[in-house]
């Protein structure tokens, strides 16, 4: 189990992701206009780096949805390696079935 704290990090940076997302894309799409001066797309660029870090989609990190593990996820199930074997095994994922040959 991941510490909590971490995994309350995780949640408040997709919060600043999904609220700073549509000004990132369209201050990157000001930015790569050749169109403007370099001094108007370097404004653009200062407005872009005032927003918060972790307002970047980049820094969201995919965590299992039961344990918080951050490694050996799968983006299909949202989980673990570790918990996808448990659940299969059990018989909690379905579709999942051992294979054998």
């Amino acid at each position: 189990m991941a510490k909590a704290s971490s995994i309350q990090k995780n949640i408040s940076r997709s919060k600043l992701i999904d609220k700073f997302s549509n000004r990132r894309k369209q201050l990157k799409s000001k930015i790569k206009d050749k169109k403007l001066s370099i001094e108007e797309r370097i404004k653009l660029q200062n407005k872009l780096n005032d927003l918060p870090r972790n307002g970047s989609s980049i820094r969201h990190r995919n965590r299992c949805e039961l344990t918080g593990r951050p490694r050996g996820n799968y983006r299909k199930f949202g989980l673990s390696r570790i918990k996808i074997r448990e659940l299969s095994m059990s018989g909690d994922l379905p579709g999942m079935v051992k294979s054998s040959w």
